[in-house]
């Protein structure tokens, strides 16, 4: 009516509250729930990841205990020795994101980490030590530092060291995303080590080289060579910094290829190398998929979200989904990542911010 005055006021008076909240418990008996309460939450406006930003030292924090570890208990013991590098966001989830598992492998000297396969997809960048080996579905390929190795879902895969030092990596999976849809498989293999039915180097020789069998139908998503070895890795870099001027947000930054069909590298996880010139300071950048980043080569500083991290070879990063990160090189400086933008692409769910703000 007019001249009357409506109340606007969001405060629900206390009776009404009371009749709501008994209303809600008397449903929840029957497993239901009211939407209205926590429908800002589940979908939100933007992202809200309780993922925090993180750096792990790997002279200072990770690698005497993962030495430690190595006298405590044996690769085969352990099936994989590793040490989960667990978002301090998400304790008891053994998860480096929402969406990733990332941990610090140890294979010492004369010691094989049994053969065995699952349906999670997983990635190994080598840190320490060379000349180790990874076999997948009968074919050994070598390891050195800064080789990325995948080995694809459901691909039977074992590790061995013959040398005479220690073999470390990073291994990334997709564990949470296939905890998720409660599809995890796994099966061990009938003996520890796999008999070599393909010579080493096959691979890469067959689909390593804008060349592929003329009848060849992919089998799988992921990609058919599981060796990016670093040494031509870093000549590619080298070449593309030459050529090309630095990109404001990422320096000069590539992303490994799956030659089958120009994808990723595998069907969930994607993996990228850049390079940031001597003093390069990079302009704020966030995007959906959080990065699990590795430092190859320099030193610098990062900063991610509000905390600022130096950083130096071999130290483990994670930039949060949304989390703006500027990278300032003091020296000339290799950064490997991986993230889960391969599968967030598939679902058109992958956004970027290149103002970070």
């Amino acid at each position: 009516m007019q001249g009357e005055t409506v109340n606007l006021s969001p405060m629900t008076p206390s009776a009404d509250r009371v009749k709501r909240q008994a209303y809600y418990d008397r449903i929840a008996k029957h497993n239901l729930a009211p939407l209205w309460e926590s429908l800002s939450t589940l979908v939100s406006e933007k992202p809200n990841t309780p993922a925090e930003p993180a750096r792990w030292s790997y002279d200072q924090t990770v690698r005497a205990p993962l030495m430690e570890a190595g006298e405590l208990i044996t690769a085969e013991e352990a099936e994989r020795r590793v040490l989960i590098l667990e978002n301090p966001g998400l304790p008891g989830t053994a998860s480096i994101t929402h969406s990733l598992y990332a941990g610090v492998q140890l294979v010492l000297p004369g010691e094989v980490a049994p053969a065995h396969r699952h349906t999670q997809n997983a990635l190994r960048f080598v840190l320490e030590g060379k000349g180790a080996h990874t076999a997948v579905n009968g074919e050994r390929t070598a390891m050195y530092p800064g080789d990325l190795v995948i080995t694809p879902a459901w691909t039977w895969h074992d590790h061995g060291n013959e040398t005479d030092t220690p073999m470390v990596w990073l291994d990334g999976l997709d564990i949470p995303m296939v905890s998720f849809f409660d599809a995890s498989f796994a099966e061990k293999f009938d003996t520890a080590v796999q008999a070599e039915t393909r010579p080493q180097g096959d691979s890469p020789a067959r689909y390593g080289r804008n060349l592929a069998p003329v009848d060849w139908q992919p089998e799988s998503p992921a990609s058919p060579i599981f060796n990016y070895p670093y040494s031509e890795t870093r000549e590619t870099l080298a070449t593309f910094a030459t050529n090309d001027v630095p990109d404001p947000c990422h320096g000069h930054k590539l992303r490994y290829v799956n030659p089958a069909d120009g994808g990723h590298v595998t069907p969930t996880m994607a993996a990228f190398m850049q390079l940031l010139p001597v003093g390069f300071k990079s302009t704020p950048y966030r995007s959906t998929d959080a990065s699990v980043v590795s430092v190859v080569e320099g030193t610098g500083t990062a900063i991610i979200g509000n905390q600022t991290y130096t950083f130096a070879p071999r130290d483990i990063l994670v930039v949060p989904s949304w989390t703006s990160v500027t990278w300032h090189a003091a020296s000339e400086t290799i950064l490997f990542s991986f993230s889960d933008r391969a599968a967030q692409t598939k679902l058109n769910l992958w956004r970027e911010d290149r103002a970070g703000q």
